[in-house]
């Protein structure tokens, strides 16, 4: 079988198409993955089994919407013309499609004319997202046209798949119909995040966060927490790993605060660095905005891979990762608030027999929480939607003769 993955994203660091590709290419499935490019890398190489296709680079520091849309209806267009091509020279038998932006789909536009059947991803709901990164009112004309672009990227798809389940309610209430959608998860590779020794053999006590730098991420009220920590714990450190329009900020509020020494910004890292980065830390923490629409409602896929290596976590409590997760697994904190923030962080300082048993109990619920469990439900949705595109194919060209 012949299947093309198109994400607006960059393939190297996404672990949830990374899973759907595996699983493909180990029982033996041929896969295109049409992607971004973080510059440097080949426009075409060959990894773990599946063919990247990079389209082009992407600008993400202090993005415009304007700087944003014009960069996604490029890819669009390459990605529509790399798809229409390979329909007459090599057709898929699937076409997996990852958003944001949900409209990316419409870039299989010609091998869908002609039966080939497509799957829309949500990893992040789209008017939620966008409303949030570009602060627009939910009501606005903006947001209600994104909501009127979901719609008809779901009409146009023949599954979708969505990352949540309380977004999976949401596309039900105004998008979707029930048998049309499923919910799967994102789960941490168990190759990729395992238990490891530290490398480090310094006598610092570091916190980590890896991700995007989004205001809805909060990173802010944890830098003001880490602050309030760094009086008691002089040797303590934060490092801040990822990419976002955010990073300016986060910088010079570290610099107004004193600890512009003690948070420590790197770059993007490939998922299996960001695994070792985990290992060598102590804390980690997830401080997203609960007063955020997308912010309460985006699961955190950190949070499960921070518990797969051993470390222990301390999550903001939003409507999603309060639905995931328990007291037993996490520590929580409440949204917002830096003091309440830094009182947890120096509680697990204080106490190494607390984070033992957090990551004992965390140990305990990813092995009952698994992509495992998931991978054969995926399959069977390829499986069956090829099927179908096998038939109508056939019934075409029998009406045809």
């Amino acid at each position: 079988m012949r299947v093309a993955m198109v994400i607006y994203a960059y393939y190297e660091s996404n672990q949830r198409i990374e899973q759907y590709v595996n699983a493909l290419v180990q029982r033996g499935d041929t896969v295109d993955i049409i992607s971004l490019n973080r510059g440097g890398l080949p426009a075409l190489e060959t990894m773990r089994g599946a063919k990247i296709h990079r389209m082009q680079t992407r600008r993400v520091h202090r993005e415009s919407f304007l700087t944003y849309a014009s960069q996604i209806t490029t890819f669009m267009i390459r990605s529509f013309l790399f798809l229409a091509k390979k329909q007459f020279v090599d057709p898929y038998d699937v076409i997996h499609v990852h958003s944001v932006p949900d409209f990316l789909v419409f870039s299989a536009l010609v091998p869908k004319l002609r039966g080939v059947p497509l799957i829309l991803d949500i990893h992040d709901i789209l008017p939620e997202f966008y409303s949030t990164k570009f602060r627009a009112r939910k009501g606005s004309l903006i947001f209600k046209l994104l909501v009127l672009a979901e719609k008809l990227s779901i009409r146009f798809s023949n599954h979708v798949i969505i990352a949540n389940p309380i977004w999976h309610e949401r596309l039900l209430q105004r998008s979707a119909s029930p048998e049309k959608v499923t919910t799967i998860w994102n789960y941490p590779d168990p190759k990729i995040f395992f238990p490891r020794p530290k490398k480090r053999t310094d006598e610092k006590f570091v916190m980590l966060y890896p991700g995007s730098l989004n205001w809805h991420q909060g990173l802010d009220i944890a830098i003001r927490a880490f602050a309030k920590v760094t009086e008691e714990v002089p040797n303590a450190e934060f490092w801040i790993y990822g990419e976002g329009p955010e990073r300016d900020n986060l910088a010079q509020l570290a610099r107004h605060l004193g600890v512009d020494g003690k948070v420590v910004f790197g770059g993007y890292l490939p998922i299996r660095e960001v695994a070792e980065l985990i290992a060598d830390s102590d804390l980690a923490v997830v401080p997203k905005r609960a007063n955020s629409v997308f912010g309460t409602e985006a699961a955190s896929t950190k949070i499960m891979e921070f518990m797969s290596v051993g470390i222990p976590v301390i999550v903001s409590r939003t409507k999603i990762d309060s639905l995931y997760h328990g007291d037993s697994t996490v520590r929580f904190f409440d949204s917002d608030d830096p003091d309440n923030l830094a009182r947890e962080i120096l509680c697990l300082y204080r106490n190494p027999a607390l984070r033992r048993q957090l990551v004992a109990n965390a140990f305990e619920y990813v092995a009952e929480n698994r992509w495992e469990t998931k991978k054969v439900e995926y399959l069977a949705i390829v499986d069956r939607l090829a099927e179908r595109g096998r038939r109508n194919s056939q019934q075409d060209r029998t009406k045809a003769n």
